[in-house]
């Protein structure tokens, strides 16, 4: 599926694809119209969460539908206070989360985010 105003992948990925009420939104880095912009860690989840939610709502679901996240880290250690920050203020739930240090993210990205949204999951 591809999402407008969310830029395509140069992979040959979908941004997100749905299956019955879940919907599995590929990992999101700090990407514009013009490339990767690298920024804080800040920066980075913020986008990257924007990303997350705009294609979650593409598909028809609702940020708040998001059950899972999966948070890449180029640097773990010190960039998991700052995407903490962005996580709390993004949720009202905070949904399951797995975080990992990656040996290394596409274009030089700090941070990469991928999530798993699903209706009805009360």
């Amino acid at each position: 599926m591809d999402v407008p105003g969310v830029p395509a992948s140069p992979s040959p990925i979908s941004n997100a694809v749905v299956v019955g009420n879940t919907c599995h939104i590929s990992g999101q880095l700090a990407i514009y119209e013009d490339g990767y912009r690298p920024g804080s860690p800040k920066q980075e989840a913020d986008r990257a969460f924007d990303l997350v939610f705009k294609t979650a709502e593409a598909a028809g679901f609702n940020f708040d539908e998001i059950v899972y996240v999966d948070i890449a880290f180029a640097d773990l250690e010190r960039d998991l206070p700052e995407v903490n920050e962005v996580c709390r203020a993004r949720f009202l739930q905070f949904p399951a989360r797995t975080i990992y240090q990656a040996a290394k993210l596409p274009f030089g990205a700090k941070i990469k985010i991928q999530a798993i949204a699903m209706k009805d999951a009360s």
